[in-house]
């Protein structure tokens, strides 16, 4: 994304108007995805993270330095995340896998809600008067709003620690195996954080991304059929 075009030869302009557009994606995405951790948690009975006002879309609350700069420039990343208390429960590893999934599940409703937009822009152009700069700019953002919340999605599925997927785990493991996990969980974000940056992990995550990416496509298209067939 961003990194891609700084070394990709791209203009000036070209990298200030995706820094521009990637910005408040990204202010979104991380913000969004952790409110949902802390509004499960605190629907099952866990106000830890609303007694630290964490339940709020001011994104300052949520963002991390480096978690926000990989977002930036790897289109993944993560925020400060939101603290949970399990033993507020009353079924502690389904509460903490429930609460966990709810980061990525926001996402990935949020990246459809970005897809289902740039397909309904593709008609502005037919609005008299509709600047065609502006419009393209419009399918540029709404096309990168869906991706990278696609992508840090599948990112934080990743079932390994830290990422919210290693929460999910956390229901079918063992508790031996998986705080004997829990224990590198520093060594594991570095190792990731090396492998964002030699782009090993790329090409995996963009074939999980781009399965998601293809079911809402496909989705969105019988919703055009369906809406077709009603008026038409």
């Amino acid at each position: 994304m961003l990194l891609d075009m700084i070394f990709g030869g791209a203009s000036f302009q070209e990298v200030m108007i995706q820094l521009i557009m990637t910005i408040p994606i990204v202010l979104i995405a991380l913000t969004f995805h952790e409110v949902a951790h802390g509004w499960v948690s605190y629907k099952m009975g866990d106000p830890t993270a609303y007694n630290l006002g964490r339940l709020t879309l001011n994104p300052a609350k949520h963002l991390d330095p480096l978690g926000s700069l990989c977002m930036l420039l790897f289109g993944v990343g993560w925020a400060k995340p939101v603290p949970v208390n399990s033993r507020y429960y009353k079924k502690p590893k389904l509460g903490m896998a429930l609460t966990a999934l709810a980061g990525p599940v926001t996402n990935i409703l949020l990246g459809f809600a970005g897809l289902l937009l740039m397909n309904l822009a593709l008609y502005l152009p037919l609005i008299e008067g509709m600047n065609l700069r502006l419009w393209a700019i419009i399918v540029d953002f709404l096309y990168y709003f869906a991706l990278m919340n696609v992508y840090l999605a599948v990112f934080n599925l990743i079932p390994i620690p830290p990422f919210d997927g290693s929460r999910i785990a956390f229901v079918f493991l063992p508790d031996r195996i998986y705080f004997g996990v829990m224990k590198y969980e520093r060594i594991i974000q570095l190792v990731v954080l090396v492998a964002l940056w030699s782009d090993l992990l790329d090409r995996p995550l963009e074939i999980v991304a781009d399965a998601v990416i293809n079911g809402m496509d496909w989705l969105i298209s019988w919703m055009h059929v369906g809406i077709g067939l009603l008026f038409g």
